[in-house]
């Protein structure tokens, strides 16, 4: 269980605070306004941000003094991390070597199981560039797959996708969650991201990261910061 226990950060005039759990396994969004502090709270989790009280736990243990590389978090954001000046076979290594090194023949069938996984099977070869968006979100997920960390963190990765794409992606990150049988926590705007994709929601509004809510009922009768960011009536949402 990720647990964040009477967890509290200050910069300059912003405040967040969080008190919740999140269970292993479990697919849950994050929605709120701009600024509320979404992207922070992901931050936070993955070790980008120290709180000044409160701690942060996984499955029981203290991580909150622990740096990012020791902590069991993807953390994957919406420019999809992937360095132009590498190929896909190179940039998905890095999941495996991150100092770069060489792979071994073991490690290189890795990387290529993992782009056949995610539909890219023969394009070890290619740069970022020359990819579509849809192609590099892919690439991006099978390196979060590579990783293999038990909590998966996405700030907003499918945001510049059109609908059908971005629902083709949502679909596969379900699938790729399954197969880690990791937490994700997916940072979205959209609410339609939400239902699609999440069994709960956590609401980040007012200062405040709210424990999760199952995302159907927390729709269908939104509180009135959701409401508010929604623009929306009770129940329309």
């Amino acid at each position: 269980m990720l647990t964040l226990e009477g967890l509290s950060f200050t910069e300059a005039d912003f405040t967040l605070q969080a008190d919740l759990a999140l269970d292993p396994g479990a697919r849950v969004a994050v929605v709120g306004p701009s600024g509320a502090g979404k992207s922070t709270l992901l931050d936070l989790i993955a070790g980008f941000r120290t709180p000044q009280a409160g701690r942060v736990l996984w499955r029981g243990q203290d991580i909150t003094a622990a740096p990012p590389d020791r902590r069991p978090v993807a953390l994957l954001f919406q420019e999809n991390n992937l360095f132009p000046h590498l190929d896909l076979m190179r940039n998905l290594g890095l999941a495996l070597r991150p100092d770069g090194g060489r792979l071994r023949g073991p490690e290189r069938e890795r990387v290529l199981a993992a782009l056949s996984r995610v539909g890219l099977e023969g394009m070890e070869a290619r740069r970022p560039g020359a990819l579509s968006g849809g192609q590099q979100s892919r690439a991006a997920l099978a390196r979060v797959l590579l990783q293999a960390r038990p909590i998966l963190a996405l700030d907003e990765p499918f945001a510049a996708l059109g609908p059908a794409l971005k629902a083709q992606m949502l679909d596969l990150l379900h699938e790729v969650a399954e197969d880690l049988g990791a937490l994700v926590l997916l940072v979205s705007h959209d609410p339609e991201d939400a239902r699609r994709f999440a069994q709960a929601t956590v609401l980040v509004a007012e200062g405040r990261a709210h424990p999760p809510v199952a995302t159907e009922a927390l729709f269908a009768d939104p509180p009135p910061a959701l409401r508010a960011y929604l623009g929306t009536g009770p129940g329309t949402a």
